[in-house]
């Protein structure tokens, strides 16, 4: 996996990006068994379904899959179990107001590991129609043709 700054990208969320507009960042910790972290470091998450919710003032990540640890056997984890996230009562306050306002979800975009903790990036996000997706394609591809372009023709001189 990537390893930028100190941090090693375990896994994220590229459907997230494309389904939503991803308005504000924020990290938080994430409570795990240690054969989830095995797992996590052998790549094995997956967080293309997940999504967070607030219930009784705690966050918790659901429908994340972290496949189990190989060398495990009987004390392995449950695979999609919900996972709480550790965030400060200040910050899940003001999460849970910004998502009560019409169309903002908190999504996970990446976990990856920061001096040897796991942590996650989630996303406030407002969802995206079928024609900003489309548009978000378009205006990719022409930042593509346009860098291609810039670069000139290879080889030639």
């Amino acid at each position: 996996m990537a390893e930028k700054g100190g941090e090693k990208l375990l896994c994220q969320n590229k459907k997230a990006y494309h389904d939503y507009f991803i308005e504000e960042t924020h990290e938080a910790g994430i409570a795990l068994e240690g054969t989830e972290v095995k797992s996590l470091r052998l790549g094995k998450g997956n967080l293309k379904d997940s999504y967070v919710l607030v219930e009784e003032g705690q966050a918790y990540l659901h429908n994340t899959h972290i496949s189990a640890y190989p060398f495990a056997h009987q004390f392995n984890h449950e695979p999609e179990r919900v996972r709480k996230l550790l965030l400060h009562k200040n910050e899940i306050r003001r999460l849970t107001g910004k998502t009560h306002e019409r169309g903002y979800t908190l999504v996970p975009l990446k976990m990856y590991l920061k001096r040897g903790k796991v942590k996650v990036e989630i996303g406030l996000a407002k969802g995206k129609t079928q024609y900003d997706k489309r548009e978000s394609l378009k205006k990719r591809s022409a930042d593509r043709e346009i860098e291609k372009d810039m670069k000139g023709p290879k080889g030639r001189y």
